[in-house]
Formats: structure tokens, sequence, C-alpha cells
């Protein structure tokens, strides 16, 4: 199985340590893609800051961020588990995961990054800022750069097994499995269900949406579960007590819809 996630905006500081070093990162096929978007992050946020927060989407408040992506090649990296925080990665809760549950996370898990296409969570990277919504002046919009590098490389990394796709929008629009990968690729949406005036509604709450992701991740971690289909993850969801409904493609090659329904917001 093959779980395909967002990264998140907040990121650990990187502390102290050994800086980046490009060839150790998983994907290699990615290489070339990825030195040119740190070459251009850099430069850009090293040469005018007013110009890189614009171009970044930064507020005043998060003028330090510009000054990060400036030193992006002499900072301390951490594996990547431990810089990407915030709701989804707190509620996966890497750092305490058993360690046949962590070694299968570190097996399985793909975070979709805007600077660095996808890293393993055991990869080190260091703490930068770049969503994959940014447009960077040489390269154009991040989503639509990396389509080309990510088709390359992406059908070896999914194997022959499941695809749980977790991404947001913006990160999906990176790689988007095609032919009989399609088929065996899950993507999930959670859905917050309550009673207003005895008539069920249903929607979409941002910050449960990504906590629940990250429990559902942890449990299959956990239970040691090994879907290989999209009708064998429905099961061991349902098994661990999630609510799940189906759309089962209607043609070969495309992707299952999994609404995963709750009525708790925790």
């Amino acid at each position: 199985m093959l779980v395909l996630l967002p990264p998140s905006e907040g990121k650990a500081a990187g502390g102290s340590g050994v800086p980046l070093e490009p060839r150790t990162l998983s994907l290699p096929g990615l290489a070339g893609a990825r030195a040119a978007v740190l070459e251009e992050l850099v430069e850009l946020c090293a040469a005018d800051e007013l110009k890189a927060r614009e171009v970044l989407g930064l507020s005043e408040g998060l003028r330090g961020e510009v000054a990060k992506n400036a030193g992006l090649r002499s900072a301390a990296a951490r594996p990547a588990g431990e810089v990407y925080t915030g709701v989804l990665y707190d509620a996966l809760g890497l750092a305490d995961l058993p360690a046949a549950a962590r070694a299968r996370a570190e097996q399985s898990l793909l975070v979709f990054s805007g600077l660095w296409g996808a890293v393993r969570v055991t990869d080190r990277i260091p703490s930068y800022r770049c969503s994959m919504g940014v447009k960077l002046p040489g390269l154009g919009a991040l989503g639509t750069y990396w389509r080309e590098p990510m088709a390359a490389v992406m059908p070896q990394a999914a194997g022959d097994g499941l695809v749980l796709d977790l991404r947001s929008s913006a990160y999906a629009s990176a790689w988007k499995p095609k032919d009989e990968v399609a088929g065996r690729t899950a993507t999930v949406r959670v859905l917050h269900a309550q009673t207003v005036d005895g008539v069920e509604k249903r929607s979409v709450v941002s910050h449960f949406n990504k906590a629940t992701k990250g429990r559902l991740v942890r449990d299959l971690l956990l239970a040691g579960a090994v879907p290989g289909t999209p009708g064998e993850l429905v099961t061991a969801l349902r098994e661990l007590g999630y609510t799940v409904e189906v759309e089962a493609p209607t043609k070969p090659a495309k992707a299952w819809s999994l609404d995963v329904v709750v009525t708790q917001i925790r």
C-alpha cells in the first residue's frame, strides 16, 4: 500500500545537524526538477524579500520564512516525518508509533511537496515554505511544473498494490493516477454528518478532515492492515469502526471515491 499525503504549512525548525544532501532523497528521478525549484526559490528569497513574500503569499508577519528559504542549502535537515507538523501529522503521531507500525509508515507514506515533489518520511529535509499553489517566476505554477517529472516516477513508486490518496486538491494536481494504477487508487473525503431539524446535513470541516485522515492512517498502521485493493481497504476501515460509503468506478482505470462519515468533531 502506498499512502499519498499532503505536507503541512507549519513545519518544525531544523535545529542543528547535517544540511540537506539532495542525492539522498527518495525518488531520485526527481533530482533534476528538485534542483531547479530549489535554485529558483533560494535565489528569489535571497534577492528580494518583498517580491518573495508576494510570490509565496506570505504576510509581513511571516517575513522570517523568506530568510529561512534563502538559507535552505546550509540549513540543518531532519527526517520529513519530524519536519511536517499540523493537524494531520499530530493525529498520525509518527513519533510514538510502535516499531512495527513505524516501519510500515516508513515504507508506505509519501508526502507531496511544492519544493521536493514528494518525499518519504525518512528523507532528511530542512524546514521550508513553498506550497504547491506557488507560481515561481521562472518555472511557473508548481502544480503544473511537477506533472511531467512525477508522471515519470510515480507508477514505479506505486508498485502493484493499493494507492490510498489523501492529498488536498492542490497537491493532487501534481500527479493523477492513470490507467491500471488509477483502478487500484482510492481517494478519501471526510464528511461531518449532523441532524438539524430532523434533516441530516453533511459538510467538510477542514480541521476535522485533516485530523480524521491522520487517525485513519494511524489506525491502519497499528492494525497491520495491508489492503491490496480499494475494496479490501473499505473492509479494513469498516472493521476498524469507520463508517465508509463507497462510489466504485463505473469504468476501468478510474479511481474509487470513499466518503468517511463522522458524527462527532474531535
